[in-house]
């Protein structure tokens, strides 16, 4: 999988993963305050600033394996009122901000097509504005997906935890201290099936929207 670098792909790329990672961590915070805990926003987290919540590994992976992720956001339950709804709100932020995300551009998108699709025969730049939309169409898809795995530190397994019965802490605590090696190594061996669903949610959206 590390054999398919594409220099000039990863540079168009580059915009959607930057906003992609950005949009998803930053909704994170911002929930949680609405909570009551403001953890992250003291840590500087509710930001759009993508240098605030890239993590080096995750970015190498997304570029080389498709899929990767951002600096987990701190949370303090123990702020939260009802520690369960909040935390899983919490944890569905994310997700809901990428697929929001991937929804507007490609609503963006189709009103070009509608209205100005001239911008897209633009003679050297038109081909580039258009691989550049489609790529914040398919990361934030990625993104969405890969973010529900039910493997710590991903949301999904916070998302699976408190829709459990009470009494699994433990249990989410041992798995959590191996869950980056395992997601790691679900990476590199590229046993995740998020590929053919991105694809299938993305020529879905596409046959959808006419485009």
């Amino acid at each position: 999988m590390f054999n398919n670098f594409d220099l000039r792909e990863s540079l168009l790329m580059l915009p959607a993963i930057l906003f992609g990672f950005s949009i998803h961590e930053f909704a994170h915070p911002y929930t949680a305050r609405h909570f009551g805990d403001f953890t992250a926003e003291r840590d500087g987290r509710i930001t759009l600033n993508p240098f605030a919540h890239i993590d080096p590994l995750g970015l190498f992976l997304f570029f080389f394996a498709g899929y990767g992720w951002a600096k987990p956001v701190p949370v303090n339950l123990f702020n939260f009122q009802n520690r369960k709804k909040a935390d899983l709100l919490v944890s569905l932020a994310g997700p809901c901000a990428n697929a929001l995300t991937m929804m507007a551009f490609a609503i963006l998108l189709k009103l070009i097509f509608v209205f100005y699709p001239s911008l897209f025969y633009i003679p050297n730049y038109g081909k580039i504005i258009y691989e550049i939309l489609v790529y914040f169409i398919w990361v934030n898809i990625i993104m969405a997906i890969f973010n529900l795995l039910p493997v710590p530190p991903l949301d999904g397994s916070r998302i699976i935890f408190n829709l459990l019965p009470n009494g699994y802490d433990d249990h989410y605590e041992n798995f959590s201290r191996y869950g980056s090696a395992i997601l790691v190594a679900l990476i590199v061996f590229d046993v995740l099936p998020i590929g053919k669903t991105a694809a299938f949610i993305f020529n879905g959206i596409f046959n959808l929207l006419s485009i």
